[in-house]
């Protein structure tokens, strides 16, 4: 995948950075602390301008959340909660903790956007609660965008200044990932162990 994700940028430039944050917000497995800091390496370099890095980046993140975001919406709320205490053993949260969860994002979403874009593997599934809360398109394409525009300015220094060692930020941030993951699923067996139906009917 490494080099799969050098020689496109490497080629195609700035759009290559496009479809490849693009495919990185679509599939979390390919992993941004990789492609933003080779094309800040690439802009210490002299062959990309350090704004056209980050602004092919952003696009390419903040395009690549919208068919989750949408899936999300158009799933809809109460699809959710009628398999939420149908299958909720297996989906870890009943129907009122779906109802207390979106009223939490309907408050504060904005900000958990923003923040979730910070945060490995989260940065994807961020956009689904938005979806699901009908969260308005501007206000989620504008959190997206900042929270994604600093993510991106973060990585693109940093391989910007370390030059042809850009390598070691993925050593750094990759555990990370690790760690996030470990989480999810340290937090989805405590569910499932301590799941109850909901107290109304869905």
């Amino acid at each position: 995948m490494t080099d799969w994700i050098i020689q496109t940028i490497s080629e195609l430039g700035y759009l290559g950075i496009f479809l490849v944050m693009l495919a990185e917000s679509i599939f979390p497995p390919i992993p941004s602390e990789l492609i933003i800091p080779f094309a800040g390496f690439a802009a210490a370099n002299g062959d990309l301008n350090l704004l056209g890095v980050l602004a092919a980046a952003t696009v390419g993140a903040v395009v690549g959340m919208l068919p989750w975001y949408f899936a999300g919406r158009l799933f809809g709320l109460t699809r959710v909660r009628y398999l939420a205490d149908r299958f909720g053993r297996v989906m870890a949260f009943n129907a009122d903790e779906i109802d207390m969860a979106v009223g939490w994002f309907r408050r504060f979403g904005p900000v958990i956007v923003l923040f979730g874009r910070l945060i490995p593997l989260i940065r994807t599934l961020i956009s689904i609660p938005a979806g699901l809360s009908r969260m308005s398109l501007p206000v989620f394409l504008l959190a997206s965008t900042t929270g994604a525009l600093i993510w991106n300015t973060f990585l693109t220094l940093a391989g910007y200044i370390l030059h042809e060692h850009y390598e070691m930020i993925e050593v750094v941030l990759d555990p990370l990932s690790y760690i996030v993951l470990g989480l999810v699923v340290l937090l989805y067996l405590i569910k499932v162990a301590t799941w109850k139906p909901s107290q109304q009917p869905s």
